[in-house]
């Protein structure tokens, strides 16, 4: 048996202004007539998930990251050799000579005879822009052997002149500039880079001034009017910080540019 029922009608509690019951869905109120206000509604604004937005920008940093540190990397590494190569550190200067960046430049290495109550001397020079260079190496001289047979007696007067320190054994070495050499070379005293004084054998050890020169590697035996001397001398210049001729150019290129 079929039976007519109406669904209950749903209702909010009162009127905000008279407290009159108002059914569900009402606009106005059936006491007062007062507007029922709804609260509006929001429409939900879709975002993208943050995962989406961050993916890409992680993406990109983790790209320029390796790069970043290649770069780095590079700097550092044309730092430190521009800090071995220009350093006097003795440090740098031991990697210089590990690596072969010592830039000598060989002025003689080989023997040779210097007559007696005579000189010889090897030219060398320096280019533009020379800087913390010296001359280093080392030398012997011994008496080239008489063929003459002498006495007994003056035999005994050598061996006397040796005792007294008054023999012809040694050589003289010296490095002078070219104005100093042409004033040697006439007779007078002048100032030297390095002087050995008369000795057998020494070591070549001094510094060359900076800039450009000409300089003279002097071997004399004009203390020795009678004895001729065998020498062999191994002498070298030798560029204390490392400067490769292509910089030295460029150098000279760019303050000529300048005007300086």
């Amino acid at each position: 048996m079929a039976t007519n029922s109406t669904p209950p009608t749903k209702v909010i509690l009162g009127c905000s202004k008279c407290g009159a019951n108002l059914p569900d869905g009402s606009q106005f109120c059936l006491q007062c007539g007062k507007p029922v206000s709804s609260p509006p509604k929001v429409k939900a604004v879709a975002q993208p998930p943050e995962d989406a937005e961050a993916l890409p920008s992680k993406a990109s940093r983790s790209k320029h990251k390796p790069r970043r540190v290649l770069w780095l990397l590079l700097v550092l590494f044309i730092v430190g050799v521009a800090w071995a190569g220009l350093s006097e550190n003795p440090v740098a200067q031991q990697l210089q000579e590990v690596v072969g960046w010592k830039h000598d430049q060989t002025i003689l290495d080989a023997p040779f005879t210097v007559g007696a109550h005579t000189f010889r001397y090897y030219k060398f020079s320096l280019p533009e822009g020379s800087v913390n260079v010296a001359i280093v190496g080392q030398f012997s001289a011994a008496n080239v052997e008489s063929r003459v047979v002498t006495s007994g007696r003056a035999a005994a007067k050598d061996k006397e002149k040796d005792k007294a320190g008054d023999s012809e054994n040694g050589i003289e070495v010296s490095v002078l500039t070219e104005p100093a050499f042409t004033v040697w070379q006439n007779g007078y005293a002048t100032s030297s880079i390095y002087d050995s004084g008369k000795v057998v054998a020494g070591k070549v050890q001094a510094d060359v001034p900076a800039g450009a020169g000409i300089y003279y590697l002097v071997f004399s035996n004009k203390f020795a009017p009678k004895t001729a001397k065998n020498v062999h001398a191994a002498v070298v210049l030798r560029y204390k910080s490392w400067l490769p001729e292509s910089f030295r150019k460029m150098k000279e290129t760019v303050w000529n540019w300048l005007g300086l």
